[in-house]
């Protein structure tokens, strides 16, 4: 039996991260394909990877989120209503923007991405501050879930609606939709401001004052080095052996929105009873054998599709599984000082060096193929868990980096 206070957290976390993911689906899955038909030229289309760089360099204002309260409601709850109030307001604005007009939708996206960073910074503080120990996997598997549901709605609810209600109506639904999840935030329960502004001022140097701060920040560069040079191909390189788009469509939208749902529940399950060293250890391994079926598959060792299809779905799997574990360890090792700041520092750590990779992929495939950059990634992803495993294991104290296996 769930006691009422952890099932309230619970659902107050949902509504916060799928007041996230709605607006972000809009834009990743929902408008690039619309833009396109409306003829948006795919160059233009292109430019929306800007609106990813608040997602990476919100760790330079996360201190000002962990230490300023904007409003009376709460600390993090201010900093959630004042965004998301932002985010409704600008996608009621895009609403009456033609789809054909690139300039102002970009402004737009990106004025909703710093938005959504921030919230962001306040949300995992948040849950960093609340979650106990036990509760950490439970958590960020809510997270995962929330992303499955914001892929559906943000994403393939509003492509749906495109189709048949067209442009402005299929936006302000998506507005409407938003209000919802902003009822979380008037339910956020947070301890004694006071008590909070007393601690020490949030800062990168309090961070990285702590030796397991900067060794888990170690771990978050390194665990995840090699995904995104597979992941970056993936679709191309089924493009290239004849795979047709609509097959790869179903395949990465079934993966991700069941993977969103299982996989954060088996890892939560997972953590509960073998903790989380172990658990990032044995995705470790799973993932390098994905990459090995890719290499093996793009060097002609292998026929067919469905090892490929497997090897896809497989590793999306995976990839929702390995989040839940990472970001349990970061809130085990983050300050109850300044919750959002460090949490913020290591999950900017992680999606550097995946989008670093992501980058990288394409030009390592002109020059060398297929084969050799999934090989590259093999070995990389191999690399990496006995480097990670070795520093978990051997190097961190236990009380930073172990999460507690189950509730008692």
């Amino acid at each position: 039996m769930i006691a009422a206070g952890r099932l309230r957290l619970f659902l107050v976390l949902g509504g916060l991260y799928l007041a996230q993911a709605i607006p972000s689906y809009l834009f990743a899955a929902a408008l690039p394909p619309i833009l396109r038909q409306a003829g948006v030229s795919r160059t233009a289309i292109g430019l929306f990877a800007i609106l990813f760089v608040p997602l990476v360099i919100k760790f330079l204002w996360a201190p000002q989120v962990d230490r300023l309260r904007p409003l009376a409601i709460g600390h993090r709850a201010g900093w959630v209503f004042i965004t998301q109030a932002g985010i409704i307001a600008l996608i009621v604005g895009l609403a009456f923007v033609p789809p054909a007009d690139i300039n102002v939708i970009l402004v737009i996206g990106f004025a909703v991405s710093m938005l959504l960073s921030t919230q962001d910074i306040a949300t995992d503080g948040y849950a960093t501050r609340q979650l106990a120990p036990g509760d950490r996997a439970i958590g960020n598997a809510i997270q995962g879930g929330s992303v499955a549901f914001g892929v559906v709605i943000g994403g393939t609810m509003s492509l749906v609606l495109y189709d048949h209600l067209g442009w402005t109506a299929t936006i302000l639904i998506v507005a409407v939709i938003s209000l919802l999840p902003l009822a979380a935030a008037l339910m956020m329960r947070e301890g004694d401001p006071k008590a909070e502004a007393r601690g020490p001022r949030p800062s990168f140097r309090a961070f990285l004052a702590r030796p397991e701060a900067r060794l888990i920040l170690a771990v978050a560069l390194i665990y995840r080095a090699s995904e995104g040079l597979v992941k970056a191909m993936e679709g191309p390189y089924l493009v290239d052996i004849g795979v047709p788009l609509a097959t790869i469509g179903y395949l990465s939208g079934g993966a991700a929105t069941t993977a969103g749902l299982a996989g954060s529940a088996i890892a939560a399950l997972l953590i509960a009873r073998i903790g989380v060293e172990n658990v990032l250890a044995l995705l470790g391994g799973l993932r390098t054998v994905c990459f090995a079926l890719f290499a093996l598959h793009a060097a002609g060792l292998l026929g067919g599709h469905y090892e490929v299809f497997g090897a896809a779905a497989f590793q999306t799997l995976i990839r929702y599984m390995e989040i839940v574990a990472l970001y349990s360890l970061f809130m085990a090792v983050s300050s109850s000082d300044q919750p959002g700041t460090d949490f913020t520092i290591l999950s900017c750590a992680q999606l550097l060096v995946y989008l670093a990779g992501s980058m990288t992929a394409g030009v390592l495939v002109d020059r060398f193929g297929y084969a050799p950059l999934f090989t590259l990634a093999t070995a990389i992803s191999g690399v990496a868990i006995v480097a990670t495993t070795w520093m978990l294991r051997g190097s961190v104290p236990a009380a930073a980096s172990r999460v507690t296996r189950s509730r008692t």
